[in-house]
């Protein structure tokens, strides 16, 4: 596998002087193309922080991010962000069809091409049939459903992902894991994704970052090395599933992720995690 993102030494403070807040600090990771990554840490850790520099968003304030080895200095072409919040993501007044369609208007894509790619990323999201509604006529679900169909109509090399699946019912939550893991597979997307919720960054990945508490650094690098294909029942009942979510909730139990100053951007081995957190 190619490498797709490299993030170097990512480092990001608000503010100056004795008001500066360092939100993270010294990460450095790399994602493969194809690979469906996950990015858990507690709450206010500077997850979503993380998300805004490498997408170009903000700037960061040390350290470098590389899109197919390009510096990201800012938003790329080729990359597309779905945030928590849809219902202020989407343009109410227009139509799920030509919401959709809106990233290609400033590309050089006809008016019939977009109307066809909007079709088409709209059936794989399972929408076929809706275009002509607007977002303020469907469910939550439904409407973070045109919000991924959206960031896919561009067909980014990345698509970034701020805990997308927050805001709806736990039944949808679901249907949008098993989505997410679809289009992935059909498209050969590469996804990182951030989320607070342990079961679903076991589910959803093929691997799993853990991040500390703020300012954020890397503890731990894990392998999911579940079957490709999951289910939201069979999956979560499998030993394996239940023994990765145990390491996963050690780890954010740990002296590691607890502490407030961070010694160093790299992963750790799981081995040498658990056995710290069990001493």
């Amino acid at each position: 596998m190619s490498t797709m993102l490299d993030v170097s030494g990512l480092t990001h403070q608000y503010g100056k002087g004795e008001h500066a807040h360092v939100a993270v600090q010294n990460l450095t990771f790399s994602i493969e193309a194809g690979q469906l990554a996950c990015i858990v840490g507690p709450s206010g850790c500077g997850k979503s922080t993380l998300l805004r520099c490498i997408s170009g968003l903000i700037p960061a304030s040390g350290g470098s991010v590389r899109l197919h080895g390009g510096e990201v200095d800012g938003v790329p072409d080729d990359l597309a962000v779905v945030f928590q919040d849809y219902s202020r993501s989407l343009f109410p007044w227009l139509t799920v069809a030509k919401n959709v369609e809106f990233p290609l208007r400033w590309q050089n894509v006809s008016r019939a091409q977009r109307a066809r790619r909007s079709a088409e990323v709209l059936e794989a999201v399972g929408l076929s049939g809706v275009g002509k509604k607007y977002p303020w006529q469907l469910s939550g679900g439904m409407q973070q459903r045109v919000s991924i169909a959206r960031a896919l109509v561009g067909r980014p090399s990345l698509l970034l992902m701020d805990e997308p699946f927050a805001s709806v019912d736990a039944q949808t939550r679901g249907e949008l894991e098993d989505l997410t893991r679809t289009v992935q597979r059909d498209l050969g997307s590469t996804i990182l994704l951030v989320t607070h919720d342990i079961d679903e960054s076991v589910y959803l990945a093929d691997r799993v970052l853990v991040l500390s508490k703020s300012p954020a650094s890397i503890v731990a690098d894990l392998t999911i090395d579940l079957p490709a294909d999951r289910d939201q029942i069979t999956t979560r009942e499998s030993e394996r599933f239940v023994a990765l979510r145990g390491e996963v909730a050690r780890l954010l139990q740990s002296p590691q992720v607890q502490r407030t100053t961070p010694t160093s951007g790299l992963a750790v081995s799981v081995e040498s995690e658990l056995t710290t957190a069990d001493r």
